[in-house]
């Protein structure tokens, strides 16, 4: 009996020792938490990545924010990353009581408002389902070469799971653009990256595309599907190769749900 027990206990505290696997990254959960529509500002952080991170062009942020070029933020300021006609207003302060229009006189009490039955059941707010897309693009293959790392899985690079798919290749082969869209960033500022390029599909889809040699676009140029938009290199890297990320209003999702089942 005595055997058993201490068995037991030996059991208990190697469950206590076993790993936690990791949530999916993509998860709404993996997304920037912001209260208010506000998010506090990292040791790290840049105004190009938190844009990233939340699905907006950085220059629509700093338009929120009120952030002149170079656009420089310090860490613990925080930066409005919702649209202001989105954020909840803050509350007001309560009025003084009143009376039949008129505010109440000396002595005067209101009613207290009488509480619901306890027979009547409170039943919390419902959880909002989540919205689905309006439009989702239609997607190519944005180069040519074998699937090395898959979504969700090494290398970590300090981020949790890879967020993206990367393509291997060699340098100067084609990049092109996975769907028609604006590009709304093209620079070396989020690190890992190298030289990435950001394209804005529409009002919920971003694609990047990591670890250029050469870019050939400009920011807010429109570029079309299959558009050659830069050269693969190893910018940011060890190794030749396109790291091609799609998010869904900022957070990542598998690109191998959106390309096409074949890749030649």
């Amino acid at each position: 009996m005595y055997r058993a027990f201490r068995l037991g206990c030996l059991l208990l505290a190697l469950s206590g020792c076993t790993a936690r696997i990791p949530a999916p990254i993509d998860d709404e959960s993996a997304a920037l938490v912001a209260h208010n529509g506000r998010y506090c500002v990292l040791p790290g952080d840049t105004l190009y990545s938190i844009a990233f991170e939340t699905g907006h062009d950085y220059r629509t942020l700093a338009r929120w924010n009120h952030i002149s070029a170079p656009y420089q933020i310090e860490a613990g300021e925080c930066l409005r990353v919702r649209s202001p006609r989105g954020v909840t207003p803050e509350p007001r302060p309560v009025a003084p009581q009143r009376l039949g229009g008129r505010p109440l006189g000396h002595g005067e009490r209101l009613r207290p408002t009488p509480l619901p039955s306890r027979a009547a059941p409170i039943h919390p707010p419902p959880i909002p389902a989540r919205r689905a897309p309006a439009f989702t693009p239609s997607w190519i293959w944005p180069a040519q070469g074998a699937v090395k790392v898959t979504f969700g899985r090494g290398p970590l690079s300090g981020r949790p799971g890879n967020r993206g798919i990367d393509i291997l290749g060699r340098t100067g082969e084609p990049v092109r653009a996975a769907a028609p869209g604006r590009v709304v960033y093209t620079g070396s500022g989020l690190p890992g990256y190298g030289k990435l390029i950001i394209i804005k599909e529409n009002n919920e889809y971003l694609s990047a595309y990591a670890h250029n040699a050469r870019i050939k676009v400009e920011e807010g140029a429109m570029v079309r599907q299959g558009e050659v938009i830069a050269t693969m290199g190893d910018s940011g890297t060890d190794r030749v190769e396109l790291e091609f990320e799609i998010r869904l209003r900022g957070v990542p999702v598998d690109p191998l749900r959106y390309l096409p089942k074949k890749h030649h």
